[in-house]
């Protein structure tokens, strides 16, 4: 099951993340998300568990309960949807 963790502290590494969740069970993945030019965390992740009865458990003992002083936010992941293409141009329309 992928899990979405957001609320994080900035300092938040994968190694958190990891030691957090397997308290819960077996991690198959850690990701932060970070802006693509600065490499600052953006305050949210993604952990993936393979056993769906383990991540329940995890998103049950996590959901608002504090790492590095922030209280996280952790639920099911939701697919991600395909967003609207704007072109990206920004040039005027003659």
């Amino acid at each position: 099951m992928n899990i979405y963790v957001g609320n994080l502290p900035y300092t938040a590494t994968d190694a958190d993340l990891r030691e957090t969740f397997s308290q819960y069970g077996q991690v198959d993945s850690v990701q932060l998300i970070s802006d693509k030019f600065t490499g600052q965390s953006k305050g949210f992740g993604f952990v993936e568990m393979a056993n769906n009865a383990q991540a329940d458990a995890a998103i049950k003992g996590l959901n608002g309960s504090a790492m590095k002083g922030r209280n996280i936010t952790v639920n099911q992941a939701r697919p991600r949807t395909d967003r609207p293409s704007h072109g990206g141009g920004g040039g005027r329309r003659y």
